[in-house]
């Protein structure tokens, strides 16, 4: 259900078998779990630990709503609204916003499908699908590359406001989907957006071509960052991403594998900054049970500041079991081992903050957490 959620956004909107429904329908995910995270001492500093009772630690609490009116001659108008949320105190994520996780409406037909809101990108949409631990939990890849003050968003894009996309219909197990806007904020929180001066305002360009037939997922996305308005710690004047990712699936085994290049531009540097990321991993079904494990590593060359520098690297494992179809159990350790200057942390909760870890001067840390995961 849940990837038929996230494909719904940007990557999977080719397919209308997806909004095959006359009616609004009513979806959501609500997922607690215990998490403890810890590393070792470091100069003296002592071991720092966190242990703590979360939400959405396999994936992101969330309500939705989704419809589909029949215009007549194969066209028909389409919506969702998606807003993420923690149950164990009432709040809303994504810096607060009502529908956070997703908001938009469009056509979809013969032609493709058309949509304009706030989306997904089309990299999440081929990341997270590549990740074995699909974005979540202490395993999810993005634990050694994600982090870095005053870049949320611009090494790894999860989310576009203002934004229109088009996907292509299917040919053949194959799709086309381009993404645009020239009004975005640059993270999920309040930064500033609509300045009144497109000059001012930072644009987003994507591209994702894919192919995903039998056993075989494979996509190559392009995402462009052009920075209009200042980005905290950072000089930035663009960023460029370049990701291979998929997925084979030989049943009794499916293998997961991730290359990513990114590329920061200054005002007066070119190739300011570069790192590149690396994932193979495999999910092993056994009967009610699915194993998953992963190794991601990342390096990045940077002279921006010393969260951009060094390497890091991430081994993980973990388990699911499915209580039926739409519950099921979760559990994942993970272990990064980075150099002192390198930002990394472990995540696997709905806010990064959370991990309770310093980034920097922080070479070795360890994650994890088991929960329970409900889809309606």
């Amino acid at each position: 259900m849940q990837k038929k959620i996230i494909a719904l956004a940007v990557a999977g909107l080719a397919s209308t078998a997806a909004f095959a429904q006359t009616n609004v329908t009513i979806y959501g995910s609500v997922d607690a779990g215990y998490t403890h995270r810890w590393d070792a001492e470091h100069r003296g500093t002592g071991v720092h630990t966190r242990s703590s009772i979360d939400t959405g630690g396999s994936a992101g609490n969330r309500l939705g709503f989704k419809g589909v009116e029949d215009l007549g001659n194969g066209l028909k108008a389409v919506f969702l609204l998606e807003q993420g949320f923690n149950f164990d105190n009432g709040t809303l994520n994504q810096g607060g916003r009502v529908y956070g996780r997703q908001a938009y409406a469009g056509l979809t037909g013969g032609f493709g499908t058309a949509i304009a809101g706030r989306l997904y990108t089309p990299y999440w949409s081929l990341t997270s699908g590549a990740d074995p631990f699909a974005a979540g939990t202490v395993g999810e890849m993005r634990n050694v590359f994600s982090a870095g003050t005053g870049l949320t968003g611009l090494l790894d894009p999860v989310r576009v406001d203002s934004a229109v996309a088009y996907v292509s219909p299917n040919f053949g197990g194959f799709d086309l989907t381009v993404a645009y806007s020239n009004n975005t904020n640059l993270s999920d929180g309040t930064a500033q957006e609509d300045l009144g001066d497109n000059a001012k305002n930072n644009t987003v360009y994507a591209l994702l071509a894919k192919y995903a037939a039998g056993p075989v997922m494979v996509g190559f996305n392009v995402h462009r960052i052009a920075v209009g308005s200042a980005v905290a710690n950072t000089t930035a004047k663009s960023v460029d991403n370049y990701t291979v990712a998929g997925t084979f699936d030989a049943k009794v085994v499916k293998l997961h594998a991730l290359a990513m290049y990114n590329q920061i531009d200054t005002s007066t540097v070119k190739g300011d900054f570069s790192g590149s990321n690396y994932m193979v991993g495999a999910t092993v079904p056994l009967g009610k049970f699915a194993l998953k494990t992963s190794v991601t590593y990342s390096d990045f060359n940077g002279q921006q500041a010393s969260t951009l520098k060094g390497q890091a690297t991430q081994y993980a494992i973990g388990a699911d079991y499915a209580l039926s179809k739409r519950t099921n159990l979760y559990t994942a350790y993970s272990l990064i081992d980075s150099q002192d200057a390198r930002a990394s942390s472990i995540m696997g909760t709905t806010d990064a903050s959370n991990s309770g870890l310093a980034a920097t001067g922080n070479p070795y840390q360890q994650g994890f957490t088991m929960g329970l995961r409900h889809q309606f």
